[in-house]
């Protein structure tokens, strides 16, 4: 029989209609500032993001106690803390927004004051469940639907990278930095050929990365020049593209050796016939 979260609850005598589960995964947020990033790197600043929230969420956040959850970049759902909870009411005053650029109005967003319990101290960063396909629900009760537990590790650890093959992302992540460190040093030594792929018109772009920053580089430069620097990737509006890897090439790789394989998969998939090569 599973574990679940809600048991885990009541064995820590929280009554499950005083508390809500909170996943934060916010994809408005700038570059190295995503909630899982805040908490990792800066917990007054992750703290001081799920703070303030919108008034329209107040009647399912009066509650006793917040149990917070992100999402990593795999989509895993990772429990950060228990927090008692106090309504502090509407802002007054404009506030920046400490995930992005922007500004919480006044009078839009409430203020929480929240204070972290040792009540699953323990498991802060260990444990993970199975939030299911409704993410953008980031706001759940436990005495009406409960969380599969899915994982429990001994300490945090960042998720390890999935393999060359099996590695997707979008274009997005790479401009704010999302992944893991650990994966975007794989990426940097890397080199080798990728997929681009359009999910507003469907087609696809093969490229090459030679250079010296490997993978990431290069898509850092899609990114950064409206998610495409090639001909026929000016040509289109701006797309969030999603990324893939075709082939790794060897350390003693040459340049005539990447031309060629990246030659024959732009064969392979006609991707100058049915998508976005030029040539």
């Amino acid at each position: 029989m599973p574990i679940t979260f809600s048991t885990i609850l009541r064995q820590a005598d929280l009554p499950l209609d005083k508390v809500r589960l909170l996943r934060h995964q916010d994809g408005r947020a700038d570059r190295g500032r995503s909630p899982y990033e805040m908490w990792r790197n800066d917990r007054d600043r992750f703290n001081a993001y799920q703070s303030i929230q919108s008034t329209r969420s107040r009647p399912k956040l009066v509650v006793e106690y917040w149990a917070s959850f992100v999402g990593l970049p795999d989509n895993r759902t990772m429990f950060v803390g228990l927090y008692r909870v106090n309504c502090l009411g509407t802002i007054k005053e404009d506030r920046p927004q400490v995930h992005t650029d922007g500004v919480d109005r006044a009078g839009t967003c409430d203020h929480y004051k929240l204070i972290l319990e040792s009540h699953l101290g323990d498991l802060i960063g260990k444990l993970f469940i199975d939030w299911g396909t409704g993410t953008r629900a980031w706001i759940q009760r436990p005495d009406k639907g409960d969380k599969v537990v899915i994982e429990l590790l001994r300490e945090f650890r960042e998720p390890a990278f999935p393999g060359f093959l099996c590695f997707r992302s979008n274009l997005s992540n790479v401009k704010r930095e999302t992944l893991p460190k650990s994966w975007i040093d794989v990426l940097r030594i890397s080199k080798g050929i990728y997929l681009l792929t359009c999910p507003k018109t469907r087609e696809q772009y093969i490229g090459k990365a030679d250079g010296q920053g490997g993978f990431w580089d290069r898509w850092l430069s899609h990114a950064q020049t409206g998610y495409g620097d090639a001909v026929k990737l000016k040509s289109r509006e701006p797309s969030d593209y999603q990324v893939s890897i075709l082939e790794v090439a060897g350390t003693a790789a040459s340049e005539a050796d990447l031309m060629r394989m990246e030659g024959l998969w732009k064969m392979k998939l006609q991707s100058k016939e049915m998508g976005l090569n030029a040539n």
